[in-house]
């Protein structure tokens, strides 16, 4: 798996490049709008959880330029995996040249899409970091560690990706399903709340999302400085590089069939 992206990784860059510059070409904003998307969204869920159901993060002051930024931080984590998980399952449709005319790798695609939406949230990480000062101060020295935290969201989000475009080529509904299902677990994860809201006899369940884990240490090592429990983390890793394995094992298996459908 890990070989195969190392392999292609410039054919990765350039495709992932043209796929960034191709989204905001002949638009009056350009690129502007990875910012300014993010930045509309957050001020009506601001608005909605923060002024209508005064929502507050128990460990921090419960102020809404509080609110604001561990919104903002855990929507730029959770639209990572949106973004990907919800093109998927046309990933392949999309781009039927590559599977009849040439040889191309296709397992790549899923990597190249989760490159554009890594590219997207560095973009609203940098205007997170505008506003951090302001509300934060200083960051934690935990900082550093954010990238541990983010690896078992790629790990997971490439595995469902491989899965879904894979898929999507045969079973055509499956886009309505994980649109539903994408918005779903968007609601189902602390992004408008913290997890310790959320009454004890749910909390079971609310443990089997993947996302909730990925969510909050990504919080402690943002704003608390809190390091992550290791054993969780490592858990995580587990859970991401499993869905990552079969994901791809089947995309390897039914990848042959590609031609005959589309």
């Amino acid at each position: 798996m890990f070989a195969t992206i190392w392999r292609h990784r410039r054919l990765i860059w350039r495709l992932a490049k043209r796929e960034v510059a191709a989204r905001y070409r002949g638009s009056m904003l350009g690129a502007t709008w990875a910012l300014v998307t993010p930045l509309l969204m957050l001020l009506v869920y601001t608005f909605v959880f923060g002024t209508v159901f005064q929502v507050r993060w128990s460990a921090g002051d419960g102020g809404k330029g509080e609110f604001a930024l561990l919104l903002f931080a855990g929507l730029i984590l959770f639209n990572v995996f949106a973004e990907c998980v919800n093109r998927a399952p046309g990933l392949m449709l999309e781009n039927v040249s590559y599977i009849k005319k040439v040889v191309f790798p296709l397992e790549i695609m899923p990597v190249v899409s989760l490159a554009g939406a890594l590219f997207n949230a560095g973009i609203s990480f940098g205007v997170l970091a505008l506003f951090y000062g302001p509300v934060f101060g200083w960051p934690p020295p935990t900082l550093v560690l954010l990238p541990l935290a983010v690896l078992p969201l790629c790990l997971l989000t490439l595995g469902l990706s491989w899965f879904l475009a894979s898929t999507g080529v045969f079973v055509r509904d499956i886009r309505q399903v994980t649109g539903v299902a994408v918005t779903m677990l968007m609601f189902l994860s602390p992004i408008f709340y913290p997890a310790t809201v959320v009454p004890e006899r749910f909390r079971v369940v609310l443990a089997l999302n993947p996302l909730v884990s990925i969510l909050e240490q990504s919080r402690d090592l943002l704003f608390w400085g809190r390091l992550p429990s290791w054993t969780e983390w490592g858990l995580s890793i587990a859970i991401g590089w499993g869905v990552a394995w079969l994901g791809y094992a089947w995309f390897a298996k039914t990848r042959k069939a590609f031609a005959d459908v589309v």
